[in-house]
């Protein structure tokens, strides 16, 4: 195992620890009010960081050759599962996104977006310089991400939908894909998003609330604004673990999507930009293994895996500040959850195995030429 990969665990370790600690500390009040219980929801969030863990150490051991046998029928599965839940699954907050499960709320979009970037990296690597022409290659990629993004786009769930976009042109771009025929596809591509979108009134809502503040000023909505006056209160060094106001029911569900002004209210504006800047190292350590990988499917998946993280982390971090509509983006590692937390740590998994296929791959050629 390389430096990178040790310090890759290291940073996910930490996260994860903070990410504990931050839920505990945001949760506690609403947990004994709801479930006179202090520690209720914090047990919850163990027991799923435990299973994510589990999942990491497994799926980092799964060599990822393996994936290229697999990765079409798996797309096929989590695509009736997303039909599924788009029938079937009960609305929750004007949206059909999870199916319970029983010992957890499973969140099939969150499943889709690693296995459509296991799948176009598949693609991509396959294809070639075929990518570069429209009829014989970009096609048929094309085809996997609208059917994916559709189907998680009208659950409403348009920023994750947002993502999968962004992701698989990244994607492609990085393959060889042209980029006359990425921007001659992006821009019907937004306008299209958008107006389905504006068809959801879940999804209608929180647009028209942000343009109507960015146009005539005032809140998005009650969490921003709670979330806005937790980073302002805690200072460059915050009011300390444990003393947040805002977790006392003002910031409605502050374990979750706006975990992260809870942390910089009590660890202060330097830990909130220094939490921005791991996640970027994050995904610079992801490069660093991405430009080891020893064949482009590698290449490509550790890219397409880190993104996802990245992306995340930054589009959490801008709704919390207002900057974009509210969404429901967890922070990667850190928020309350149960899906995304085991996704992402599965994503770790096998941007670690890549890397460790990478050095044995190695020393195996240096052990021949010897």
């Amino acid at each position: 195992m390389n430096t990178y990969v040790k310090i890759l665990i290291l940073i996910v370790i930490g996260f994860i620890a903070l990410g504990v600690i931050m839920v505990f500390t945001a949760s506690g009040t609403y947990s004994l009010m709801r479930f006179n219980n202090l520690y209720f929801l914090f047990r919850q969030h163990f027991w799923k960081v435990l299973a994510a863990l589990i999942m990491m150490v497994i799926f980092s051991k799964i060599p990822y050759d393996k994936y290229r046998d697999y990765s079409k029928w798996l797309l096929y599965i989590i695509i009736l599962v997303l039909v599924f839940t788009f029938l079937f699954a009960p609305k929750v907050k004007g949206a059909q996104r999870w199916i319970n499960l029983g010992i957890i709320q499973f969140q099939p979009s969150e499943a889709a977006k690693v296995l459509l970037i296991i799948h176009l990296s598949v693609m991509l690597e396959r294809m070639g310089d075929k990518l570069k022409d429209f009829q014989k290659g970009l096609k048929y990629p094309l085809i996997w991400i609208l059917i994916v993004s559709f189907l998680v786009l009208i659950q409403p769930n348009v920023s994750t939908s947002v993502i999968i976009v962004i992701t698989s042109f990244v994607l492609i771009y990085i393959a060889g894909g042209r980029k006359i025929h990425i921007l001659e596809i992006v821009a019907p591509a937004t306008i299209l998003v958008v107006s389905i979108a504006m068809m959801f009134n879940h999804s209608r809502e929180r647009i028209l609330t942000y343009l109507h503040s960015l146009f005539n000023g005032g809140d998005i909505n009650i969490q921003v604004k709670q979330a806005k006056i937790a980073l302002g209160s805690g200072g460059l060094l915050g009011v300390g673990l444990g003393h947040s106001r805002q977790s006392d029911l003002f910031l409605p569900e502050s374990y979750g999507d706006f975990i992260y002004s809870i942390l910089g209210e009590e660890l202060g504006f330097v830990s909130a930009v220094l939490l921005l800047f791991i996640y970027l190292m994050l995904f610079a350590i992801c490069l660093v293994i991405a430009k080891k990988a020893q064949d482009s499917f590698g290449k490509l998946l550790v890219l397409g895996l880190g993104f996802n993280i990245i992306i995340s982390a930054f589009i959490n971090a801008a709704v919390v500040t207002g900057l974009i509509p509210t969404t429901g983006i967890t922070l990667p590692f850190i928020s309350f959850g149960g899906t995304s937390i085991i996704l992402f740590a599965v994503s770790i998994g096998i941007i670690i195995n890549v890397g460790r296929q990478t050095v044995k791959t190695t020393e195996l050629k240096l052990a021949q030429v010897g």
